[in-house]
């Protein structure tokens, strides 16, 4: 008999057209000897939707559901999607999505999901937050000021401008995909940055811009971590933006990246060692800026990483010698072991 493996896809953050793309990649790469899969969308409002069904290997031109053409008609209430013995993949970025919300949810509905935990969940969608944590253990960071509420800004302008070099990058903490994040290269187009942040979250980190190549790490694992080789986003426009990863496709991968072989190991420890520090399980993508004198920093982690054709996590595995199929199911796999340890603890 199949497992069902439900995806969940949408939501209600300003990333929901990444996962309508990221659920469309994953629906077309499952095993379907040895799964159906079933799709529910969240709208923008927060409703679920029942979507289609596939006990076969969805045709090229086959479309999920998305907030244009919803069908309320087919709605139902957020715990209907339990079904026993069933494992989810909360396709899901960004706020509501990734930082607790849903995974808290589905721990409540008792069923196992793919991704992280509510504690990680929570810590590494809030960067600032991770920062916090990550500082604690010595991965290395760029220098950043946090700026928290709006009626701040002022104060917090004067200590951007005390403690960091431009260009600097304003980032909503709670935020992914490149969303309300912008380059400013000059004091006085700062406030503006800060305010188009504050759209998204009243949490913000202004970091230092460094002069870097973008290197990537993917992490698989629950106790057992494994990290891949780094891969490089080797990009066609100044700043890598929301428009350029999925609009525009204004990139391409190196993988493996060019870098040394020490740096390589160094960058594999700490990708490591930061997806062990936040409590990581399933999947992580952790993202270093590496300089031209060999300094690197951890960027971010992203908890759950995308999935599109575009997509550098699966490419990276796939480089290993794991392919995509294969690591959806490990992935599944990985999700049952946590469950069945998560309900062991409450016994």
């Amino acid at each position: 008999m199949k497992e069902v493996l439900i995806l969940l896809y949408g939501g209600r953050s300003a990333e929901r057209d990444v996962s309508v793309l990221s659920a469309e990649s994953v629906m077309r790469a499952v095993d379907y000897s040895k799964h159906t899969v079933k799709t529910f969308f969240i709208s923008h409002n927060g409703d679920f939707i029942k979507t289609q069904e596939f006990d076969e290997k969805p045709a090229d031109d086959e479309k999920l559901m998305t907030n244009i053409s919803i069908d309320l008609s087919a709605k139902i209430k957020p715990s209907d999607i339990y079904e026993e013995g069933a494992v989810v993949f909360p396709v899901l970025h960004g706020p509501m999505g990734e930082d607790g919300s849903i995974q808290g949810f589905l721990e409540i509905l008792k069923m196992p999901y793919i991704g992280p935990n509510i504690t990680a969940a929570s810590v590494t969608m809030d960067k600032i937050m991770t920062k916090h944590v990550l500082d604690a253990v010595g991965v290395p960071q760029v220098p950043y000021v946090a700026v928290v509420g709006s009626e701040s800004i002022n104060e917090k302008m004067v200590e951007v401008n005390e403690k960091l070099t431009y260009p600097v990058f304003v980032k909503p903490a709670n935020m992914g995909s490149s969303v309300g994040v912008s380059k400013i290269d000059s004091a006085d187009k700062l406030e503006e940055g800060l305010r188009e942040a504050f759209k998204f979250d009243n949490r913000i980190a202004v970091e230092q811009g460094v002069d870097a190549r973008e290197i990537e790490v993917a992490v698989l694992g629950n106790l057992n971590v494994k990290s891949t080789l780094a891969g490089e986003v080797v990009k066609d426009v100044a700043f890598y933006d929301y428009n350029s990863k999925y609009i525009n496709n204004k990139i391409t991968m190196d993988i493996p990246a060019h870098v040394d072989e020490k740096i390589m190991e160094e960058l594999r420890f700490y990708a490591e060692l930061a997806y062990r520090t936040v409590n990581g399980s399933g999947l992580s993508r952790c993202d270093f800026f590496l300089t031209k004198d060999g300094k690197y920093y951890l960027n971010e982690i992203n908890a759950i990483p995308g999935f599109t054709q575009y997509s550098m996590y699966p490419l990276l595995w796939e480089n290993m010698g794991l392919p995509y199929a294969d690591l959806i199911e490990q992935l599944i796999i990985l999700a049952k072991e946590a469950f069945e340890v998560r309900e062991g603890h409450l016994k």
